[in-house]
């Protein structure tokens, strides 16, 4: 079902986009920019060489209070992921994943521990539910309040640093999932280095009244560009990074997904607070003796995309199909189609030849490793 434009949500930057040309999509609910006069191209490798400026306030910004203290709350949180929240340091940022009782992605998150709270940014399409499903497993622990009030910028790219500290200058003593406030002439910053670009950068919640002003001065600074969806997609992707709904969904576990990275020890077979999360069976089976199938780059030949939905087999002809990409595209840092999919453990070997049916026709694509470019967060 197509979305009505007349129903679309409208973040507190729309009338900034439309004043700079931006090309408007129905995205989650929203009406958003995908790009703007710039091109997606442009807008890409402007990211990577000097700093991009993304509205990101579609997605959900949650407050988790505590009722109690703060351990509570953190139990109560970790009881619906396979993440450690314990032990995460004061202004500190982790990533994190809700799971369901067979191990699949409900969604992927980032959280805050802010002291006397934690702080959560959850995807636009899920934050609903996302919400919804706090509510229901930590009303004893914490009130959840949806934060209605701010907009949420990103600041991606090797300038992006200098940008900021035009109003923040704290930014500079920041490294890589640093979260800080920072006063500022447009109201209090709640900041974090991180992003989804595989670049170095920041996250900035603003009080709304004060967005659209401290976007025209950050697009003041001659580095800093506005960047729309088309861009943010072709970034994350060169990254490796999944996209919800596409790379991960309810059906593909974190360990299929190639984020087991992301489950910490003590929460691991053996570990202090092994499982006690939703799928915890199933994920830390596949910890242990690995997925059915497991998620891949690959590169294929020629200068054609793969898109999402597009088969894999093992055979130029007849075989079986072993899989499908999940996303794909053309990468302009690397000027060339890349894509990720899922495919056997036996097949997932980099330098692996599959291929990749296209119209009825099957071309060659091989499995490399992720990501495509590697990050240059600040460590």
């Amino acid at each position: 079902m197509t979305e009505n434009p007349t129903e679309l949500k409208r973040t507190p930057l729309h009338a900034l986009h439309l004043s700079l040309g931006a090309k408007m999509v129905p995205f989650a609910g929203y009406d958003m920019p995908v790009q703007y006069p710039l091109g997606v191209m442009r807008e890409h490798l402007h990211t990577r060489a000097h700093a991009g400026l993304f509205d990101v306030s579609h997605m959900g910004q949650v407050v988790l209070r505590p009722r109690g203290d703060m351990a509570a709350l953190e139990a109560g949180l970790e009881a619906l992921m396979p993440v450690a929240v314990s032990g995460l340091g004061v202004g500190r940022q982790r990533y994190g994943l809700f799971t369901n009782a067979t191990g699949g992605v409900l969604d992927d998150l980032m959280f805050a521990n802010r002291g006397d709270h934690i702080l959560m940014v959850v995807n636009a399409a899920c934050k609903e539910a996302d919400i919804a499903h706090l509510q229901t497993h930590l009303a004893d622990v914490a009130q959840v309040l949806p934060t209605t009030d701010r907009a949420l910028l990103a600041l991606q790219g090797p300038q992006a640093e200098a940008a900021l500290a035009h109003f923040a200058p704290a930014v500079c003593e920041m490294r890589f999932m640093d979260v800080i406030t920072a006063d500022s002439a447009f109201g209090s910053l709640w900041i974090s280095r991180s992003g989804y670009t595989g670049e170095d950068g920041f996250e900035i919640s603003v009080p709304e009244g004060q967005a659209e002003g401290f976007a025209r001065a950050l697009l003041e600074i001659e580095s800093v560009a506005p960047i729309g969806l088309g861009a943010r997609d072709s970034l994350r992707l060169e990254a490796g990074l999944c996209l919800y709904g596409h790379d991960m969904t309810p059906e593909i576990t974190p360990v299929q997904a190639g984020l087991a990275w992301a489950i910490q020890k003590s929460r691991r077979k053996g570990g202090a607070r092994a499982g006690g999360f939703p799928g915890a069976a199933q994920i830390l089976a596949e910890l242990d003796t690995g997925p059915a199938r497991i998620r891949v780059g690959l590169r294929p030949d020629g200068r054609a995309p793969m898109r999402e939905g597009t088969s894999l087999w093992d055979a130029p002809e007849q075989g079986t199909q072993i899989g499908a990409i999940t996303s794909g595209g053309f990468g302009p840092s690397l000027e060339a189609p890349i894509a990720m999919g899922y495919v056997p453990p036996g097949l997932a070997t980099p330098g692996r030849q599959l291929w990749g049916e296209l119209r009825g026709k099957r071309l060659p694509v091989t499995v490399c490793e992720l990501p495509f470019r590697p990050s240059t967060y600040k460590r």
